[in-house]
């Protein structure tokens, strides 16, 4: 469940690009980008935590606590502070989260699992750093840059020469 430790992972540290919601969706998207570089990936998450983003990001206050603005209350009021957000790796097409909890004695750190989207709204909402492993990252990305760039589907060797243009259609008197 949770009080494990990861092995040594190289981290990247990301953040918050792009938020796509989507009206009667069931996944909404949260684009994650490289902070000092060109790599991103886009996570599904659920309505919930894609509201709560768009409130920390947009500096929303709900009426009432919902469940980040709880759960984050709870670690404060247990003497902790959210220390960061990591995606530590994917399986099966499912992201995996930790959340790290130090105690204020700085003696204590607890590895919580979590759902990447729950994490990410709680460093949010606390001004945690948000990471993520470098495999992952390498894995999910969706830029062209770095080692391994998008294949080239074409099956003609690439020239300097443009692309032939096929002439416009006939226009229709009108």
């Amino acid at each position: 469940m949770g009080m494990e430790s990861t092995p040594e992972l190289k981290m990247v540290e990301v953040q918050v690009s792009r938020l796509f919601l989507r009206e009667n969706a069931r996944g909404q998207q949260v684009q994650l980008k490289e902070r000092n570089g060109p790599r991103w990936f886009t996570l599904v998450i659920g309505a919930w935590e894609a509201e709560e983003i768009r409130r920390v990001v947009s500096r929303e206050q709900a009426p009432r606590p919902m469940t980040h603005q709880l759960a984050l209350a709870l670690v404060h009021a247990l003497g902790g502070r959210v220390l960061r957000a990591d995606i530590v790796d994917f399986r099966d097409q499912t992201f995996i989260g930790q959340l790290a909890v130090e105690a204020l004695d700085g003696k204590t750190l607890a590895l919580v699992d979590a759902r990447p989207s729950d994490a990410i709204a709680l460093a949010l909402r606390c001004g945690a750093p948000i990471r993520v492993a470098e495999f992952v990252l390498e894995q999910v990305r969706a830029d062209s840059s770095g080692p391994d760039p998008m294949p080239d589907v074409s099956s003609e060797p690439p020239t300097d020469s443009p692309p032939d243009v096929p002439p416009e259609p006939p226009q229709r008197p009108g």
